[in-house]
């Protein structure tokens, strides 16, 4: 019998964690089997809090609800209310605790691109706000800025900015992940010494963002390079990867797994070695 993780809770490094002043990292991870060991694809939310209103960006996987309200209601006490909910775009690790969210914070606004929730969501309609790029929301003392999402898994993506500590909430952009048994799970980047993001990154975007394979990624980062040095970025909050705090050791690296992933044929199953060779079909028995 597989003995399966105990989740980021029960590591040394559990969750929720403050990333920077007023925003903290929350979440689980997703477990798949990848290379032999246990790959873990982040599936991260973030509360911003402000003077006056707080924001959650992201909502969660519908099977991490539970661990994130726990993670709300232990940060919330004493805090402005949440007020704004902003989804980077409408897939399940982003969306799925969407519902939940605006029936248990009474006051809180959806915003950012609405696009088919009020069809989900008929009741919460009037609660819901679109956003375009350079709109901001003022949480008080520091500001949510919609910026290019450069990075989209859908094409309704939008990337997040936070004004004050200069904090880039970027959904997919940042697509990589960790291995349970490297006891990565809560770390940012910086701290998880052995984790290699050419390969993370390239494992991501090969099973996520197939596209990657059909464009030139020179350009891609390129506009990265553009978007991070005009807004000057200070923090990177993926959805599905560690926390960048040190943008100019890290970005290179992610990048090269970018450029790395689509470089290379797809791997095909899970299971298989990236960049390997198919095994080979037995002969035909009789």
């Amino acid at each position: 019998m597989t003995i399966r993780h105990q989740g980021t809770l029960n590591r040394p490094n559990p969750l929720p964690r403050e990333v920077a002043p007023g925003i903290f990292w929350l979440g689980e991870c997703l477990e798949q089997r990848q290379q032999g060991k246990i790959y873990h694809g982040c599936n991260a939310c973030f509360l911003i809090v402000g003077e006056t209103a707080s924001m959650l960006v992201e909502t969660g996987h519908p099977k991490d609800f539970p661990i994130i309200e726990g993670q709300l209601n232990k940060l919330m006490s004493g805090k402005p209310p949440l007020k704004y909910l902003f989804v980077t775009h409408q897939e399940t690790p982003h969306c799925g605790g969407l519902g939940r969210v605006l029936s248990r914070y009474p006051e809180a606004i959806l915003c950012g691109d609405i696009s088919d929730y009020h069809l989900a969501f008929p009741q919460y309609e009037h609660r819901m706000r679109a956003m375009k790029e350079g709109d901001e929301i003022d949480l008080g003392g520091r500001g949510f800025r919609a910026v290019e999402p450069v990075i989209r898994d859908m094409r309704s993506t939008w990337w997040g900015f936070e004004t004050r500590d200069r904090v880039l909430f970027p959904g997919d952009g940042f697509a990589y992940s960790h291995y349970h048994e490297d006891g990565h799970c809560g770390l940012v980047a910086e701290e998880a010494a052995s984790l290699d993001l050419q390969d993370t990154t390239a494992v991501f975007a090969d099973l996520a963002l197939w596209w990657t394979k059909w464009a030139d990624m020179r350009n891609y980062c390129e506009r990265l390079d553009l978007l991070m040095n005009r807004l000057a970025v200070k923090t990177v909050c993926p959805t599905h990867g560690l926390v960048i705090t040190d943008v100019a050791r890290t970005m290179p690296k992610v990048k090269e797994g970018l450029l790395f992933g689509s470089s290379v044929a797809e791997r095909g199953t899970n299971d298989a070695g990236f960049g390997t060779k198919p095994a080979p079909v037995p002969a035909a028995v009789g």
